[in-house]
């Protein structure tokens, strides 16, 4: 069957987005893989589905895949992708939308300059439902890795990360100790991991290293992540700018049970038509 897709990215993450309101599509893994596929599909970290929506209470039904073919809770910057791909193809008009997720609701709001608010919701610090194994709750952890002790702040923003502090992002060995963070036992549904280095109290850089993915450019959900862990540690302000590899994301986070915010671009590269 011919597969129609539209290819957007937020901040340098990238995706295949789908209207699948019909159910047409069955994205099994192998099927993701491919569409995933940098040299044999069209290329991307995640595949976003736009379905109809369960209930009357939300506009659509929003399915997240990562490259590695798994169905995961959350992404901040593919929301605001699906949030312009739904607005920009005329699927509805009004520029506030509610989308179900796996996770609960998303709402999003298209700005007047063409950014797209997120309201991601409260931050999850209880381990059992982040999910994490611990005893109690806590800022920091400590986790033991090959003979070194690694501090790092656990939270679920619709999906599990772990951020730690360094002084320089860009000598920080995401590529090593990413994974080896994914790969402990007290996260058994993986964790998206987060490296932070604080700017001041308005402003810090970020890399994440994704879950099925790895390293991005941008993560939304992950620079959320990081917020609230500086915010919850003392070290930042209500609103932060976050400086990610391949962008910009403005976080607001007011404490307690608030919902965090998060605001940046969303754009739409390209329509094409692949053979599944």
């Amino acid at each position: 069957m011919q597969l129609t897709f539209s290819k957007m990215h937020g901040l340098g993450n990238d995706f295949i987005v789908i209207d699948n309101r019909s159910g047409r599509l069955q994205a099994d893994a192998s099927l993701v893989r491919f569409l995933a596929d940098r040299r044999r599909g069209v290329g991307c970290d995640q595949l976003l589905l736009l379905e109809q929506a369960a209930g009357a209470a939300a506009d659509f039904r929003y399915r997240i895949f990562n490259a590695d073919g798994a169905e995961v809770e959350q992404c901040g910057n593919g929301a605001r992708c699906v949030a312009r791909f739904a607005h920009e193809t005329g699927l509805c008009e009004r520029d506030e939308l509610v989308f179900e997720t796996i996770n609960g609701v998303i709402r999003t709001r298209l700005e007047p300059n063409g950014e797209v608010t997120v309201d991601m919701g409260a931050p999850c610090f209880e381990p059992e439902k982040i999910p994490f194994i611990s005893a109690q709750s806590a800022p920091q952890y400590s986790l033991g890795l090959a003979g070194m002790e690694v501090e790092v702040g656990v939270v679920s923003m619709g999906n599990p990360h772990a951020v730690l502090q360094v002084v320089d992002v860009d000598n920080a060995p995401v590529a090593s100790l990413g994974p080896a963070i994914q790969a402990e036992a007290c996260f058994p549904e993986g964790v998206n991991v987060g490296f932070m280095q604080i700017l001041g109290p308005g402003a810090i850089r970020l890399r994440v290293f994704e879950r099925g993915v790895g390293e991005t450019e941008a993560c939304g959900s992950g620079a959320c992540a990081a917020v609230v862990v500086g915010r919850q540690q003392g070290l930042l302000d209500a609103a932060v700018d976050v400086a990610l590899t391949g962008g910009h994301l403005r976080i607001q986070w007011d404490g307690e049970q608030g919902s965090v915010l998060m605001t940046g671009a969303a754009t739409r590269v390209y329509e094409g038509r692949i053979e599944i």
